[in-house]
């Protein structure tokens, strides 16, 4: 079984690799970075679900239909979400701006960082794999429950989206921070919901004789590490900072960062970000 885990693990790391590849191909020619943040959305949950589906000469198991359906839901959900944007023409201020700091170098440097992306991403599919071929004869509570907390946590992203753009399409919001719905109790809750999704992996995998199990957790971990301190909510805050100025501060005094609850009302003034739901490692 071990020889077969890193067979698995070297197989994602190659396809991502590949399809990262393409992701770099199409940003330079097109000249929107929104583009990346859509083909590895699409890749991790491609690549997901057929580490998922892998029937090793067995009968396919509903574990494995149930968690590869599971990982498709989330990366359609993202992924079109992400894609609509950019077929719109918006950029992601983020590669944006690697791209302006970089100047001539950055065609090279983009690529190095999108495969150092795609090899960060690896655990991801893997969790997967993992919680696919979890060895217990038929679903049970653990399986519900992981199939709970996905369904939930692409609910939640949905929904933080969908109050994102409806305040940016008032123009009477133009220049403010949006501070309602779950924007209100965080002020990246779509991150927060992404991460959470994540956490249904090691609710299906981990089980009793599975050491394997307990390399799931790798994949809330290094997401929750990702989107909080490397390129999730760091560049956006400094983006938002210069935006938003002051209205941003005020923001950042009484809402959570990451993890949702109530605002410390009085704190500061008028709210939320117009961070680009959606953006990822």
């Amino acid at each position: 079984m071990d020889f077969l885990q890193i067979l698995i693990v070297a197989g994602i790391a190659l396809a991502l690799s590949l399809l990262m590849g393409l992701a770099w191909i199409v940003q330079q020619r097109t000249g929107n970075s929104g583009w990346v943040d859509t083909i590895w959305t699409y890749s991790v949950g491609l690549v997901g679900a057929v580490a998922a589906l892998l029937p090793f000469g067995e009968a396919l198991q509903v574990r494995q239909m149930l968690v590869g359906g599971l990982v498709l839901l989330w990366s359609v959900r993202l992924g079109t979400h992400i894609a609509r944007r950019a077929a719109a023409g918006i950029d992601d201020p983020r590669y944006a701006s690697y791209a302006q700091e970089w100047g001539s170098q950055a065609p090279l440097r983009m690529f190095a960082f999108l495969q150092s992306q795609a090899f960060a991403s690896v655990p991801l599919p893997f969790a997967v794999f993992l919680a696919a071929h979890a060895p217990r004869a038929a679903l049970g509570v653990q399986d519900y429950a992981g199939a709970a907390i996905m369904l939930a946590a692409v609910a939640g992203e949905a929904i933080a989206d969908e109050q994102l753009r409806s305040f940016k399409r008032n123009k009477a919001n133009a220049g403010l921070v949006c501070n309602i719905g779950l924007w209100r109790w965080s002020r990246h809750p779509n991150y927060f919901f992404e991460w959470l999704g994540w956490l249904a992996y090691p609710m299906i995998a981990l089980s009793p004789g599975y050491a394997w199990g307990w390399a799931s957790l790798i994949a809330p971990a290094i997401m929750y590490w990702i989107l909080v301190h490397v390129t999730g909510i760091p560049p956006l805050e400094v983006q938002m900072l210069r935006s938003r100025g002051g209205r941003y501060r005020d923001y950042q005094a009484r809402t959570s960062a990451f993890f949702p609850r109530p605002a410390q009302e009085g704190a500061g003034m008028i709210g939320v970000p117009a961070a680009r739901s959606g953006s990822r490692a």
